[in-house]
């Protein structure tokens, strides 16, 4: 700013704008957006949301049990209740695989689901940080976005008000980067609207 007030009481005119638009253009990162994404739940980390899980013991678990440890689709967000249909998709993930080699417990859960409970809970933390060139991400010629985060889903089964299976997977360390080229930036795509005219 020192250089701006040096070049502007010299009273030139082009000096100045060039170096307020120096000073500008140094701040233009910054002005990039970021975003996060929180499916909201009790858990603020994957190391907490394993934790939980870990907890949780195949046929001594109640259900008061699993309440306390914020496993309950009435009070808890993003805690789902899976049909009988959803949670039979979800165990076969689209294999072949012969649910008489399942636990009998779970047969007889996927087989009628009247006696038992399936619960899906589901948290991510995704951080996207745009970076780079700020002119050619805001004209639209090349934008990048850093993503950051971690993602766990689990299912638990309750039977008679007693855990009887429960599977999950996740993502402790989710690292990705998204990265766009349009060689007519703003113009990319102007073609296809224009003939849909």
């Amino acid at each position: 700013m020192k250089s701006i007030q040096r070049y502007c009481n010299y009273g030139d005119l082009k000096n100045c704008c060039f170096a307020a638009f120096i000073v500008v253009l140094s701040g233009c990162a910054s002005l990039l957006p970021h975003s996060k994404e929180d499916v909201r739940t009790p858990w603020n980390s994957y190391a907490e949301a394993r934790a939980l899980f870990d907890s949780i013991i195949v046929y001594s678990t109640t259900t008061e049990q699993l309440k306390a440890l914020g496993v309950n689709a009435q009070t808890t967000p993003n805690v789902a209740i899976l049909s009988h249909a959803d949670l039979l998709r979800k165990i076969t993930a689209g294999s072949s695989l012969d649910i008489r080699l399942l636990d009998t417990e779970l047969q007889s859960c996927l087989m009628e689901n009247k006696t038992c409970v399936a619960y899906e809970l589901e948290q991510k933390h995704l951080e996207r940080k745009r970076f780079g060139n700020f002119w050619l991400d805001f004209l639209n010629f090349h934008r990048r976005v850093d993503i950051t985060g971690w993602q766990f889903d689990a299912i638990v089964v309750v039977k008679h008000g007693r855990v009887i299976y429960k599977l999950w997977s996740g993502k402790p360390n989710i690292q990705e980067l998204q990265e766009e080229r349009n060689p007519l930036g703003p113009l990319q795509g102007l073609g296809g609207s224009l003939l849909r005219r």
